[in-house]
């Protein structure tokens, strides 16, 4: 889940011509031979692992592992969806708690539970007895503060929801699009939590007469936006608070040079909405033998433990530990907003399209 996040679910249309370009056939992935010397991944862009953890797995396991990152995080559902029946590899990473309906829905995986399933957090499994997903990562979409601006004003930071709202902050909000963007719609499902089906559209009049700023994506939001992060401050930004993710803060540390003792931006914990991703062995992958093998591996100590400082996101394996850079200056989310799978599913088009109608035009 990353911080170079998934954005675009519902341009179907461009998912079609970008499965005819990039779908990849060949014997690697698509020859259906159980003992395919590799086995393909396909993710969005944000998947990353570090070279020395993924090559013990090929040393151990026998496979190459070739990664397909297929662009947003909803654009890459689509193209799979799209391609069911001739897949572009063997396993898909990426998909979240709010567009995982589509997924199932669609017939994209089959069952496969993954060795030691028991070891996963049970809050985050998700499929029940049927196993066709495995929960990878969680991470929490939150609204970010430039700790600095708000120091100049001697201005409080927002901590919640409500306060976003508040003629104190007026102007100061940039957010994702709900409906091409994952954090974007990851905020607009953490409002409809938060205020019920009946309350959500009547914050979000709020937010609009208080001047929000909705973009394309996190890229622009975070990086062009947010005077708080490295990119925002070379692009100028000019908007404190942004929607992005609890992970961010080190992220900012990590990249800095040199290092800051503290880091620049700061977490409104009481504005998060709890995020979820899975993987899963695509329903006609060539190579299955090859893809539980990775999912195996995904699941595993390994790589949960190689991910914070990759893809800035929590491990879902009980035990596994977190390093002290991402614990030091992330933060711990205790109650984030969350809501069911089959109620996202139900109203998310809807939302969408009512969340459009009153924040866009």
């Amino acid at each position: 889940m990353g911080t170079t996040k998934k954005v675009s679910f519902t341009a179907v249309a461009v998912g079609i011509g970008l499965v005819a370009v990039s779908a990849c056939g060949g014997s690697d992935s698509g020859s259906g031979s159980s003992d395919a010397k590799s086995v393909t991944l396909v993710s969005h862009d944000s998947f990353n692992v570090s070279k020395d953890v993924l090559k013990d797995f090929e040393k151990r396991s026998g496979y190459t592992v070739k990664v397909l990152k297929d662009g947003d995080a909803g654009a890459a559902v689509n193209k799979a969806v799209l391609s069911e029946d001739n897949p572009q590899g063997d396993v898909f990473f990426g998909v979240d708690n709010t567009l995982l309906s589509r997924a199932l829905d669609n017939g994209l995986f089959q069952p496969y539970e993954v060795k030691g399933a028991d070891k996963i957090k049970p809050e985050f499994r998700a499929d029940g007895d049927r196993h066709r997903v495995t929960p990878v990562d969680s991470g929490d979409i939150c609204v970010n503060y430039d700790k600095k601006y708000f120091a100049d004003k001697k201005l409080a930071p927002p901590k919640s929801f409500d306060d976003l709202a508040r003629p104190a902050y007026k102007n100061l909000l940039v957010t994702e699009n709900a409906s091409t963007s994952s954090p974007g719609l990851g905020f607009l499902l953490g409002t409809a939590a938060k205020y019920g089906d009946g309350g959500w559209q009547g914050y979000w009049k709020k937010l609009k007469a208080n001047g929000v700023k909705v973009v394309d994506g996190w890229e622009q939001a975070y990086n062009e936006e947010f005077s708080g992060s490295s990119g925002g401050k070379k692009a100028k930004g000019d908007r404190p608070l942004v929607v992005s993710y609890a992970s961010s803060p080190p992220v900012e540390v990590l990249y800095a040079k040199p290092r800051p003792k503290e880091a620049p931006t700061g977490v409104a914990t009481g504005t998060c909405f709890r995020q979820v991703e899975y993987a899963g062995l695509l329903s006609n992958a060539g190579n299955t033998k090859g893809g539980k093998a990775l999912l195996d591996f995904l699941a595993g100590k390994e790589f949960q433990e190689d991910m914070p400082l990759n893809m800035f996101v929590n491990p879902v394996l009980d035990g596994a530990k977190l390093p002290g850079l991402f614990t030091e200056h992330g933060v711990t989310v205790d109650r984030p907003e969350t809501m069911d799978p089959k109620k996202i599913a139900d109203n998310r088009e809807p939302w969408i399209k009512s969340w459009t109608s009153l924040v866009l035009k």
